[in-house]
């Protein structure tokens, strides 16, 4: 979780900002590593099944918009073909 950051009510120099930037880097690695530690990583045998899922569902679909295309291509075609008289 973020944590607040206290705006101060004097102006901040360049010079502070710059000494302050050492502990704001490892304020955040730390927040960094903490957040990655609760990340919850796929074994490889659901990351194997899910791209085989992945792929044969892509290629279905692949193969059923080819085929809607080619019926409508040939059902356009002879429809040009039966108004202009050719």
């Amino acid at each position: 979780m973020a944590k607040t950051v206290a705006v101060p009510n004097e102006p901040v120099t360049g010079i502070e900002q710059l000494k302050s930037q050492p502990a704001r880097l490892m304020a955040f690695l730390k927040e960094t590593r903490s957040e990655m530690r609760k990340v919850w990583w796929p074994s490889w045998a659901e990351v194997q099944s899910t791209t085989i899922v992945t792929l044969v569902t892509v290629f279905l679909f692949a193969a059923f918009f080819w085929v809607v295309d080619t019926i409508f291509g040939n059902l356009i075609e002879r429809l040009l073909h039966a108004l202009t008289g050719h």
